[in-house]
């Protein structure tokens, strides 16, 4: 098994953290984390696999986690390529496809290999909807999904000027890793909760600079991607985005409610809510939404 446990942190209350380090076909290092209920291993009543957004880490989802914990989900986290505690420049991504490919590694080499019998579910927001959007098109992962949480995906992105869509795609080839200064803005609307948004340009493992040019191409790509494949969607899901979110388009998310064969969907709007859903000053009733979510799934599952 292509994973080394480093450390392992005692917690308080009802979760037991433990960070690892999970080492991709590509010789890559990717820092992961799981949180686990502390009482007997019967209390899991099924798995979560969550990915963080573009420019942050798996670590900011630490209450998150713990909220699933306390109904009975385990939580396994990992950091992409780029971001958080893993190999690469700090907020470059060469090919988002690596990352897609990184998530179903690990989730056969690690989540499913030490989780075996128990339902999984993904959770991704932003970017990282994106990825786990993409990678349940593969009926190779989707077999092994029982749904999706999306909080805010990126299916799609309005670059802040059109000319970006033409010249990105040239530029992440001649300069793949310049940092475009003109487009960056410290700290972009993504919560109404002031103190959340200085603990997250305040935290030195998220990427506060410039965004890398491959970078936004690779984003500009998948969402295209996603946007032609949407039909293709059959796993259940359930898509969560603010009304005023000013990141991704939260129009592109009732557009896979509406477009997908999912037979199982559901989707919420959060009128005047912002980007970072589960930073949001509502944000323990936005997780309640989500846990609500796993917990029918999971009734479902048991009456089978």
């Amino acid at each position: 098994m292509a994973i080394r446990r480093l450390q392992e942190e005692a917690g308080t209350g009802s979760s037991r953290r433990e960070f690892a380090v999970f080492e991709t076909a590509r010789g890559d290092a990717l820092f992961t984390q799981s949180w686990t209920p502390v009482a007997a291993a019967d209390r899991v009543k099924g798995i979560v696999v969550l990915l963080h957004g573009l420019n942050e880490h798996s670590g900011r989802y630490n209450h998150f986690a713990k909220l699933l914990n306390d109904h009975g989900l385990k939580v396994y986290a990992m950091d992409w390529i780029g971001h958080g505690g893993s190999d690469g420049v700090h907020g470059y991504v060469s090919s988002l496809d690596h990352a897609v490919g990184d998530l179903k590694e690990f989730l056969e080499d690690v989540v499913l290999e030490e989780n075996y019998g128990l339902p999984c579910f993904l959770f991704g927001h932003s970017t990282g909807g994106a990825i786990v959007l993409k990678a349940v098109l593969d009926p190779c992962v989707e077999v092994h999904v029982e749904g999706v949480i999306l909080t805010s995906p990126a299916i799609h992105v309005q670059p802040s000027h059109p000319i970006i869509k033409v010249v990105a795609p040239i530029f992440s080839v001649l300069a793949p890793k310049y940092r475009v200064a003109a487009l960056h803005r410290r700290g972009p609307p993504v919560s109404r909760d002031p103190e959340a948004l200085k603990i997250k340009y305040a935290d030195p493992l998220v990427y506060t600079g410039p965004i890398r040019v491959r970078t936004g191409n690779e984003i500009l790509r998948i969402s295209s991607y996603l946007q032609r494949n949407l039909s293709r969607v059959t796993v259940p899901f359930l898509v969560l985005h603010g009304t005023a979110d000013t990141i991704t388009d939260p129009g592109a998310s009732q557009r896979l409610y509406q477009s997908s064969a999912s037979a199982h969907k559901s989707i919420k709007l959060y009128d005047g809510y912002l980007h970072d859903l589960l930073f949001e000053p509502e944000r323990d009733d936005i997780a309640n939404d989500i846990i609500n979510w796993l917990s029918s799934r999971l009734d479902v599952l048991q009456r089978w």
